[in-house]
């Protein structure tokens, strides 16, 4: 009788925490949404950033979790479109009940999830969109940007290009945000450190445009010196492409932020242009250290493939979370955000620091030329150029400014 009493008070107390919520409670995942353009020429960025982001999941649930928590993500594709991503969003917070939202390639699309994430107070990590306003003229404590933006390129592009002796220069891209805000970055800088050089003129072109030549044929009637190419996403493999098979990167050099990206040069095999000028912010070769040989080896184990910076963001992307929620003590948005802002991290570029006047993660950036290399599939980055992070990050009155305006 006695046992019998035991084993029914235990059963009446089990029931009891079940339902006033205890019992479930402790085995509840933190739950991540993810919302990013999976269709299409974005996906050669987007898939790494969500490969590598599981690789770094995994590694924390296998040791446990967080906070006695496993982590868990769910995607959305927004097909790069603005009214897809906003509602993929909305589902995620109102139907899934996410706690923060992470992604976004298409630069639009990230501040349009941004001003929801303001509104409904939910932490939003942009991986991959760069428009400087995300977390300039736009930023808010809720939003934080996980890769470098428009002005952190255009700087240190503009550092490498004034000390080349190109004068009249040549502007095309892609006529929206992002294409827009790299083009003035670079353009805005370089007026700056050297005064003399000149804009010829400009090319705009809409997002996903399919033939390029009569751009490229008007371009080379101008006789820049140079050309400073401002495509997104969606273009940077496409425009490659159509600049191998017309010569133009024969007949005037051209700069392209991720030029000499894996994720933009191994779509391409050994049909990518040679001799172009661009920016990245990590090579799976470079920096030769042992953490990141240690990363690119087990990304490679896991996914048959070498990283790319998209990898790479992913992965710390998943650290900083884990390591906000450490700091914060529990699962609440509000306590989340204020441990997120500030915070640093080891990772295989280096210490990483999220800056607290603005919640811009400070990045290193690297500059290079496409070449083939004989033991290749694809072209790499060679005469490698290091520009540390703090070189290239607005100034905190710069911040103030554009948040005013």
């Amino acid at each position: 009788m006695k046992k019998l009493s035991w084993v029914v008070l235990c059963a009446v107390l089990i029931a009891g925490l079940a339902m006033t919520g205890t019992y479930v409670q402790a085995a509840d995942p933190i739950k991540i949404g993810i919302v990013d353009s999976y269709s299409g020429p974005p996906s050669t960025y987007t898939n790494d950033v969500r490969d590598g982001f599981k690789l770094a999941v995994d590694k924390i649930n296998a040791k446990g979790g967080v906070l006695g928590r496993q982590i868990t993500f769910i995607t959305r594709d927004d097909k790069f479109k603005v009214d897809l991503g906003l509602s993929a969003a909305k589902e995620l917070i109102m139907r899934e009940k996410v706690d923060l939202l992470v992604g976004t390639i298409n630069s639009a699309v990230a501040l349009a999830v941004s001003d929801l994430a303001k509104k409904e107070k939910i932490p939003f990590l942009v991986t991959y969109s760069k428009s400087a306003n995300i977390t300039g003229a736009k930023g808010h404590p809720y939003v934080f940007s996980m890769n470098e933006n428009t002005e952190m390129v255009g700087k240190g592009a503009a550092a490498a290009l004034a000390k080349l002796p190109y004068v009249n220069y040549w502007i095309a891209g892609d006529d929206y945000e992002y294409g827009h805000a790299i083009a003035e970055g670079v353009w805005s800088n370089l007026k700056k450190l050297k005064p003399d050089v000149k804009l010829l003129g400009e090319s705009w072109w809409k997002v996903g445009e399919p033939d390029f030549t009569p751009y490229i044929t008007s371009i080379l009637a101008a006789k820049p010196d140079a050309v400073i190419v401002a495509t997104g996403g969606a273009g940077c493999v496409p425009f490659l492409k159509a600049a191998k098979a017309t010569g133009f990167n024969e007949r005037v050099p051209f700069f392209m932020h991720t030029a000499t990206e894996l994720s933009t040069l191994r779509p391409l095999g050994q049909e990518a242009p040679e001799g172009v000028m661009g920016t990245a912010n990590y090579y799976f070769y470079y920096p030769d250290t042992p953490e990141n040989k240690a990363f690119a080896e087990e990304f490679k184990k896991a996914y048959g493939r070498q990283p790319s910076f998209g990898s790479v963001i992913g992965w710390f992307t998943a650290d900083f979370i884990a390591k906000a929620y450490e700091k914060a003590g529990k699962v609440d948005p509000e306590k989340f955000a204020q441990a997120l802002s500030g915070l640093t991290i080891d990772s295989p570029i280096g210490k990483l620091t999220v800056r607290a006047v603005d919640n811009q993660v400070v990045l290193p950036l690297f500059m290079g030329k496409t070449k083939k290399a004989p033991d290749s599939d694809f072209l790499i980055a060679t005469d490698i150029v290091t520009i540390p992070g703090e070189q290239t990050m607005p100034s905190a009155e710069d911040i103030k400014k554009a948040r005013e305006k």
